[in-house]
C-alpha cells in the first residue's frame, strides 16, 4: 500500500525500537527489523537506528523519548499482548505524559471477534484494548487487537505476521521522502585489495553512501561494493567513476 505523497526533496527518517526480554535473551530471534527496513526503503523512509530494550519501564520510556525527538518516526515492536510483561502501551502513554485505559474503539473490535470464536474477554485480553489517550488505532486484520500511533510513534505487535499487517495498514498515514536507490559492483577480489581506491573514491562523493560486503565463493574471497543515494544521476556518476578506476587497476 502506498505511503502519503510528499515533496521529492525531503528526507524522512525513522528508528526501530524492539521491546522484549525474549529478544535480548536469544529465546526469540527477531524477524521484524529486516522487514521494516526493507519496507521503509521501498516507500522512501530512511531507517537510521535500531535499539533493543528489555521489558523495563524506565528503559522503554527513555528510549521512546530519545528516538521520537531525533527521528520523524519510531516503529516499536513487541509488548502489546495480554500478559503482565506487556507494558509497551503503558510506557508510550508515560513517555507522552497522557493517561491510558480501555479504549471503546478497541473494545468494539475485540468483543465481536471473541464472541464469534467462542472465547470470553478475560482480563488479559482486555489489556489489549488499553490505548493511550489521544492515540489513533492501527488496524490488525490478522488477530483484530489493534496497534496504535501516538504522535510520531507507531506501536505494533512483535509477532511477525501481525506486525506486517499493522505496518501495511499504517503506511498510508506516513510522510515519505525520496527513495534510496542502489547499485552493486561484484568483484572476485578481497576487500584489502581495493580498500585504498574505494576509500579515495568515497571522499569524492560524500553524498553517496558506499559499503563493502565481503564473502566467499567456492572457497575464494569475493566482494560486493554497494553504492546508495537518493539522486539517481549522482549515483550513476559515482558508480561509473568507480568502475573505471577498478577496471584500470585490473580488478575486473
Amino acid at each position: 500500500m502506498a505511503a502519503a505523497a510528499d515533496t521529492a526533496t525531503d528526507t524522512v527518517t525513522a528508528a526501530i525500537l524492539v521491546i522484549g526480554d525474549e529478544i535480548l535473551s536469544g529465546r526469540t530471534k527477531d524477524r521484524n527489523i529486516g522487514w521494516i527496513a526493507d519496507h521503509c526503503t521501498a516507500v522512501g523512509i530512511q531507517l537510521r537506528e535500531v535499539r533493543i530494550v528489555p521489558d523495563i519501564e524506565d528503559e522503554i520510556v527513555a528510549a521512546v523519548n530519545t528516538l521520537r525527538a531525533r527521528f520523524n518516526y519510531v516503529f516499536t515492536t513487541g509488548g502489546i499482548g495480554p500478559t503482565h510483561d506487556d507494558i509497551t502501551a503503558y510506557c508510550i502513554a508515560k513517555a507522552f505524559g497522557v493517561g491510558i485505559d480501555v479504549d471503546q474503539r478497541a473494545l468494539d473490535l475485540l468483543l465481536p471477534y471473541y464472541k464469534a470464536s467462542g472465547r470470553e474477554i478475560t482480563p488479559g485480553r482486555l489489556r489489549m484494548a488499553r490505548i493511550p489517550f489521544g492515540a489513533d488505532l492501527i488496524e490488525n486484520k490478522v488477530s483484530i487487537a489493534p496497534g496504535f500511533m501516538m504522535g510520531n510513534v507507531i506501536t505494533m505487535a512483535g509477532v511477525p505476521n501481525i506486525m506486517q499487517a499493522m505496518l501495511e495498514a499504517v503506511t498510508p498515514r506516513l510522510k515519505t521522502g525520496r527513495k534510496m536507490i542502489s547499485q552493486a559492483i561484484d568483484l572476485n577480489h578481497p576487500e584489502g585489495a581495493i580498500a585504498e581506491k574505494f576509500g579515495a573514491h568515497q571522499k569524492l562523493f560524500p553524498d553517496v553512501s558506499m559499503g563493502s560486503y565481503p564473502s566467499q565463493r567456492d572457497g575464494k574471497p569475493v566482494n560486493q561494493l554497494v553504492l546508495r543515494c537518493t539522486d539517481e544521476l549522482r549515483l550513476e556518476e559515482a558508480a561509473a567513476g568507480l568502475k573505471v578506476k577498478l577496471r584500470d587497476a585490473g580488478y575486473f
